[in-house]
């Protein structure tokens, strides 16, 4: 069983065109850590010492990339991108 991920564009919500599709995976958790890896990357990249966990939580849902994991039949675990932010941005800005 493989695991595809694709990614849509925050700016562009509900914009199927600007999706597209970053390959697949051979377990679940993979992908997932995948998925991670790219909202890590936006996160990273826009975290100041003047941002707070809320504002670059809206950052990030404005303008960041949203990917996902094509959900499988056999598959009962799910992946949000927006909860992994949500969760990352209080870990990042608790350590600024």
């Amino acid at each position: 069983m493989t695991f595809r991920i694709y990614v849509d564009d925050n700016f562009n919500y509900m914009d199927e065109s600007s999706r597209y599709c970053i390959g697949k995976f051979e377990n679940f958790d993979e992908a997932v850590a995948r998925c991670k890896s790219i909202v890590d990357e936006f996160l990273i990249e826009h975290n100041t010492d003047q941002i707070d966990a809320e504002s670059l939580l809206k950052l990030y849902t404005m303008f960041g990339e949203d990917p996902f994991v094509v959900p499988t039949p056999e598959s009962e675990t799910s992946f949000s991108a927006w909860g992994y932010a949500k969760q990352r941005c209080e870990e990042l800005c608790r350590v600024n």
